[in-house]
């Protein structure tokens, strides 16, 4: 479609690979894959020309595609996933790109890709100061100051991790759907976990956040991500806003100033 720009994001956790599909920077699709099943872009191309098949035609038009990983050995597939799909190189998220944002820490390179696209997308969507709450495989606090300029964050237990650890370790304790119960004193003990779990997490999530707060002497908007947001965002009582696409947002910035700033983008054979 003439005057439309397609976009295929892809995030790659240590749990889930998040996959979107954006045109000029609206999100049209998003779909979640598990990244603990370590698949060949063999395997993998296939399984996303079914998934990806109704914008398939307009992504091959725009050549154009942007990875976040934080999963080195999953990196190269998807690289050679969208060398196939698209027939151009993606740009691989670090933070040697032209970000708009200054990486105003010790070292910059030690910031996980992810927490770039997060610190990009709350930069340009959002009122500055902001705080991301990133609920994957970690929970993450990613503060991100006018400038703007990312300085620093908080990185803890993720929700589901954890209480993987706790049904592995509990042998009586069955493992329950993570969603919040009507009650926070559970009759059962299913409801007891849940309770736990996901109101343990929301105490976590305001309790670092008014930490933040308080030492940085700030009134921030509070913006939380990941797959876990729409559970326990509307229970965090310092969460404004849940944002499923706002990683994927980021990244969709991150790729044009790389395309326009960088250098020429290397197209496959």
């Amino acid at each position: 479609m003439a005057g439309r720009e397609w976009l295929l994001a892809v995030d790659v956790g240590n749990t889930q690979v998040v996959l979107g599909v954006l045109e000029n920077r609206e999100l049209r699709a998003l779909h979640r894959l598990t990244s603990q099943v370590h698949r060949t872009a063999d395997e993998l191309c296939p399984l996303l020309t079914t998934l990806l098949r109704p914008f398939l035609a307009d992504l091959m038009r725009s050549r154009r595609a942007v990875i976040a990983s934080v999963v080195p050995t999953l990196t190269a597939a998807y690289e050679d996933l969208a060398v196939r799909l698209l027939r151009a190189r993606p740009i691989l998220v670090s933070s040697r790109l032209p970000l708009g944002l200054r990486l105003a820490v010790p070292d910059p390179t030690s910031v996980g890709a992810d927490r770039i696209a997060n610190a990009v997308g709350v930069a340009a969507g959002y009122r500055l100061p902001a705080i991301v709450v990133d609920m994957g495989t970690a929970t993450t606090f990613d503060l991100v100051l006018p400038g703007p300029r990312y300085a620093g964050g908080v990185i803890a237990p993720g929700v589901a991790s954890s209480a993987e650890e706790l049904f592995r370790r509990a042998a009586r304790l069955a493992k329950v759907e993570l969603r919040a119960p009507a009650r926070v004193v559970g009759r059962t003990t299913e409801a007891s976990l849940q309770s736990g779990i996901i109101y343990g997490a929301a105490g976590q999530i305001d309790g670092i956040v008014g930490r933040i707060r308080r030492e940085m002497r700030l009134r921030p908007t509070v913006v939380a991500t990941g797959g876990l947001a729409t559970v326990i965002g509307p229970i965090c009582s310092s969460i404004q806003s849940v944002d499923p696409g706002l990683t994927l947002r980021g990244l969709a910035l991150i790729d044009e100033r790389a395309r326009r700033r960088g250098p020429a983008r290397r197209k496959s054979p």
